[in-house]
């Protein structure tokens, strides 16, 4: 991970490392072929443009990352997972006990371990997870940025007429806050999520207002 940071002494007073020099160094060189590749690409017409659907699992106070994806089994005691590990269809990569299936479909998905925050304020860390931003905390958590799904929406619209871009499952909320950190904020609540409602465990759980009214055409 590159860490250029120069006149910030919130927490970092080391400024630029030999490391990450020579790795902003090597990311220029490597910026010039990936832009004329890029611009041949465009030129050629080569360019594709495809539906992409994401769906966002978020777990307020949800499992640590060493009770499920980071068990570090060989990390002392007071470092490692709650439960045992077991190894995956991936060499080198174990998962939490509780996980066999997806351990056993690991080639199929991308494990991502450095990702991380500085923070342990939860609203701080939050905010930032949900929309690269900082500038809150628990004595202010009022949303100061949108949601990266209010900004698609907004870029790119419905992939349908009338259907809605981005839906919250049941509804959307961070934190205890609706939909807080999820929502358009700045750019409007018309970019915060369809809320489903209801319980989705529930058979008798169904999407409302999607079905035409019954007196209408």
């Amino acid at each position: 991970m590159l860490r250029f940071m120069l006149g910030d002494t919130d927490r970092y007073c080391d400024g630029a490392s030999r490391r990450s020099f020579l790795q902003l160094g090597l990311a220029g060189f490597g910026s010039l072929s990936a832009g004329q590749f890029l611009q041949l690409k465009a030129q050629a017409g080569l360019a594709e443009q495809r539906d992409t659907s994401l769906i966002l699992i978020w777990l307020d106070g949800g499992p640590s990352q060493h009770d499920t994806y980071d068990p570090k089994p060989k990390a002392p005691s007071e470092y490692r997972g709650l439960w045992h590990h077991i190894s995956s269809n991936v060499p080198g990569i174990e998962l939490t006990e509780m996980f066999p299936l997806q351990a056993r479909v690991a080639d199929k998905f991308s494990l991502i371990r450095s990702m991380h925050h500085d923070s342990g304020d939860h609203f701080t860390g939050g905010h930032w997870m949900l929309t690269g931003r900082g500038g809150v905390s628990g004595a202010n958590n009022s949303p100061r940025s949108p949601f990266f799904g209010s900004i698609a929406t907004k870029l790119t619209g419905a992939r349908k007429p009338g259907m809605p871009a981005y839906v919250g499952v049941p509804y959307g909320m961070s934190i205890g806050l609706r939909p807080g950190y999820f929502g358009g904020n700045f750019l409007g609540r018309e970019y915060d999520p369809f809320e489903t409602g209801g319980d989705p465990n529930s058979e008798r759980f169904q999407v409302q207002n999607l079905s035409p009214v019954a007196q209408l055409p």
